[in-house]
């Protein structure tokens, strides 16, 4: 038996864009916002009130991040959550929306209403390596903090717990179940590299390509076999000539997870799946048509059966951000020591995918990014999820929820900001509709 090790990548190109980014943000300009949002004494107030819940706050992250549960299981992660909001005295529904693992309490009566959103799943093997620890606890601080200006400036504040981030689509079945019917705008924030306003995320797509052949055995009779290995491969190598043809924003990769049962048998099934991504609800759409035609041609090359099968979980789009209200975002984490970078400072593809892009087409939404320290963090590493738990994640967690607490303290004190915030989500194209847009 011989053994060898893969050869390691060069770092040459990531140092490089490492450095171009850190010249970059040097230059950049601060993002400033032309609305007054909440006055002075209001936001001091608001500031004051999340301090209050800082140490719980950071427990909470703590906890979360010992104790991972996946996509649609985060049983005990919603129950710390739907505890803490409870000792604070606020009714909260568990299970909101058909998921068991959802959560919602609202406060407030009438007028404009802003949703606050909490994740908590993590991922198989790394655990909390996106951070949704932090994100789940910052948003329970923004909604406690924000709830304290409600006397002054009308409205009502909720916080959602939206599982299943992770691959799930949770936001999307509950926006389908209602849940965000009269919300008016909502807001989150997700831990990075880098405090960014507003980095874009793909839309992305699942498709399973199922092949059935024919068996036959492969010495004595292959000709009277129809290989559906041949047809994944085809189909494979179709899709990766394809990608030299495609923007450069977008992406497709795939593995092959059923090649046949034994090599002596012509396998009379095969199959792959895939993660398509692209920038735009447009380009994600055509791309997809793409590789239909590629996986029913290799069918007519091999001769074989095919089945294409597309999105188990729900399809996700890219996120439109709100520029408007992300600039409150930048402003207020000003105020925390930290200096908020616009969009293409840090490089676009440097990026992934989130069901927030589908509330995005339905409201006003931001998803700024907030910096944890370590040099080069990526997410989905053991890295990002050693940091999530440790004392730059804690940072994350004061100062997200503050920067939530204030923002959507300043969308309900300010009429013209609300303005702004949806006259550009009108000028951008306005509601979609999302759970037809791939079936239309």
């Amino acid at each position: 038996m011989t053994h060898s090790q893969p050869v390691p990548p060069d770092d040459s190109y990531l140092r490089a864009v490492a450095e171009a980014t850190a010249r970059a943000a040097a230059a950049a300009e601060p993002i400033r916002s032309p609305f007054d949002g909440a006055d002075e004494a209001l936001r001091a107030e608001v500031e004051r009130r999340v301090a209050e819940h800082d140490a719980e706050l950071v427990a909470l992250s703590r906890e979360l991040h010992a104790d991972p549960e996946e996509a649609f299981a985060e049983r005990r992660s919603a129950a710390r959550a739907v505890e803490l909001l409870r000792r604070h005295g606020h009714e909260v529904e568990l299970g909101v929306g058909g998921l068991d693992t959802a959560f919602r309490a609202t406060a407030g009566t009438a007028g404009p209403h802003v949703a606050v959103l909490a994740e908590y799943d993590a991922l198989p093997g790394i655990g909390h390596g996106c951070g949704h620890n932090i994100i789940c606890a910052a948003g329970l601080g923004g909604f406690l903090g924000a709830t304290r200006a409600l006397p002054t400036t009308g409205g009502r504040v909720s916080v959602v717990g939206t599982p299943a981030e992770e691959g799930g689509g949770g936001k999307e079945f509950l926006a389908r179940a209602g849940v965000f019917d009269d919300v008016d705008a909502v807001v989150m924030l997700h831990p990075f590299s880098h405090d960014i306003a507003a980095h874009p995320f793909l839309g992305r797509r699942q498709v399973e390509i199922t092949f059935h052949g024919i068996a036959a055995h492969a010495a004595a009779q292959p000709f009277m076999g129809r290989n559906a290995l041949d047809a994944v491969v085809a189909a494979y190598q179709g899709i990766s000539a394809l990608r030299q043809h495609i923007p450069a924003t977008d992406r497709v990769h795939g593995i092959i997870t059923d090649g046949g049962q034994r090599p002596n048998v012509v396998p009379e099934r095969a199959a792959a799946l895939f993660y398509v991504r692209a920038s735009e609800p447009g380009s994600l759409r055509d791309l997809a048509r793409r590789i239909e035609a590629i996986a029913r041609g290799a069918a007519e090359l091999t001769g074989c059966g095919v089945e294409v099968t597309w999105d188990r979980a729900p399809a996700y789009l890219p996120i439109r951000h709100n520029d408007a209200l992300a600039a409150r975002w930048a402003g207020h984490q000003a105020r925390r020591g930290r200096t908020v970078l616009p969009r293409g400072v840090v490089p676009d593809y440097l990026t992934g995918s989130t069901d927030l892009g589908n509330l995005s087409y339905r409201m006003p939404a931001i998803h700024p990014m907030i910096a944890l320290d370590g040099d080069g963090l990526a997410l989905h590493t053991a890295e990002f999820a050693a940091a999530a738990g440790a004392a730059t994640g804690d940072r994350a967690v004061r100062d997200g929820a503050a920067g939530l607490a204030l923002t959507t303290v300043d969308y309900l004190a300010d009429p013209a900001l609300r303005r702004a915030v949806h006259d550009e989500f009108a000028a951008a194209g306005g509601r979609l509709d999302v759970a037809g847009y791939f079936t239309g």
